[in-house]
């Protein structure tokens, strides 16, 4: 893998990148304004480097997520992940229904720099799972795809990049499999965002994801996520344990809602007094089907990456994807040097990295009282360049369950937070793709 530095500004760019949806590309800060999408600067990884990557990434899913899953559904530890008591059947539900999961992201940390003699950065190692909000989905599926074809000096190489064609067709499957074990036809897919967000990153990023349903054959509604509704029941039901308002979920115009993807955090809003009545309609034959579904607390939470390791820790392969990972406070005598991770984390969030008992780096922000797992310490490698440090997290996108492309996000700090940049990349070796692209514009 590397990184280059000597890319073409293509006429234009920033119209471009708009015009692909990326409208929030100039990101203000303390220090000015500077470009989170990266036009020249671009990384090259070989057939080799992808195809290893899609097959970590494959194992992670389908073998060690699954487990890990069942794991702590067997076993009850949603204490532990800070799940509260009444979202526990809407996610055992969706779980045992596996109800429709759309896409996912893995971060990895992967890369060796030409310089470096770290042999433990040609082994992916997972850092966490994002398999909920779909943060930098727009950029990888559609920025750097059309970045590649308006490219001259990339157009003849490939990328690793099946995103939004393997979207297209998760949505043809999901809906079958929805149709088969409920006996419904497939119902119009309410698609929503916050109508806070003013970057339109929110907006944009669910109008991809919109526009691939669309574009699978299925009928598409927009909605603000402040415009849902509840026809609440002046009468209470009990949901494990508390008392909630039983009613269908509505839409702007009063309409049944049976089917919503949605860009805001379960955990946010299974704590919501709103959120409560919105899991236990999931558990009504006609409740309305979320995607992604309520198991999602499960992966998302930076707490299975604790589970996983008690799994699959003494596995002399399976381990070789992870790093040891404890729930704070029940690390053995001696783990001095890892990153510290509240379990709902996001973006960075409250993240402190440890080196021999000494705070190396952290960030501060709204985690935390939740708890937090500690890591063992894997500083992601630096592709030094003309401006300084770049340290790259690799996001290996999972669509349908299996791994279908690679975005890039690069940070000049060991944290990857909401300020960093995006860089996208080309397989670059004579040998055939992983992937076998149509050449199409996404827009």
């Amino acid at each position: 893998m590397r990184r280059h530095e000597d890319g073409v500004l293509r006429p234009g760019w920033q119209a471009q990148i708009a015009t692909d949806g990326l409208v929030y590309n100039e990101t203000q800060t303390n220090r000015g304004a500077f470009s989170y999408w990266r036009e020249a600067q671009y990384y090259s990884l070989t057939t080799a480097e992808t195809d290893l990557l899609a097959a970590s990434a494959n194992t992670l899913l389908g073998r060690m997520f699954v487990e890990a899953g069942d794991h702590v559904i067997a076993e009850k530890l949603y204490d532990k992940l800070a799940i509260p008591a009444w979202a526990i059947p809407a996610i055992e539900k969706s779980w045992n229904e596996e109800a429709p999961s759309v896409y996912g992201r893995f971060d990895i940390r992967f890369g060796r720099p030409e310089r470096s003699d770290d042999a433990s950065l040609d082994v992916p190692k997972l850092l966490e799972f994002n398999a909920d909000t779909p943060t930098s989905l727009l950029e990888t599926a559609v920025v750097q795809w059309n970045w590649l074809l308006g490219n001259n000096a990339a157009a003849h190489r490939d990328q690793w990049n099946n995103v939004y064609d393997a979207l297209v067709q998760a949505w043809t499957r999901n809906m079958a499999q929805f149709t088969k074990r409920t006996g419904r036809a497939v119902p119009a897919i309410h698609f929503s965002w916050s109508s806070l967000d003013q970057s339109g990153e929110d907006k944009f990023t669910v109008l991809c994801l919109a526009d691939s349903a669309r574009e699978a054959g299925f009928e598409v509604k927009l909605i603000h996520t402040e415009d849902i509704q509840l026809a609440e029941s002046p009468e209470q039901v009990p949901l494990n344990g508390i008392a909630v308002h039983p009613g269908r979920v509505l839409d702007q115009e009063n309409h049944p809602i049976d089917m919503i993807f949605k860009l805001y955090p379960w955990e946010d809003l299974a704590r919501d007094p709103f959120g409560k009545s919105i899991l236990w309609n999931t558990l009504q034959a006609d409740g309305t089907t979320w995607i992604q579904p309520p198991y999602s607390m499960l992966w998302s939470n930076k707490g299975i990456l604790a589970v996983l390791w008690e799994l699959f820790g003494d596995d002399p392969e399976l381990s070789r994807l992870l790093l040891p990972t404890y729930f704070a406070g029940e690390e053995p005598a001696g783990f001095t040097s890892y990153a510290e991770k509240p379990l709902l984390s996001r973006e960075g969030a409250n993240v402190r990295l440890v080196r021999d008992g000494e705070t190396l780096a952290s960030r501060g922000g709204p985690y935390g009282s939740e708890g937090s797992i500690r890591q063992e310490l894997a500083p992601l490698p630096d592709f030094h360049g003309v401006d300084g440090p770049h340290h790259p997290v690799l996001g290996v996108w999972m669509v349908d369950g299996e791994a279908a492309g690679l975005g890039i996000r690069e940070s000049d700090g060991l944290i990857t937070d909401n300020l960093s940049c995006f860089a996208p990349h080309v397989i670059l070796d004579p040998a055939p793709s992983l992937i076998k692209p149509d050449r199409q514009d996404r827009r």
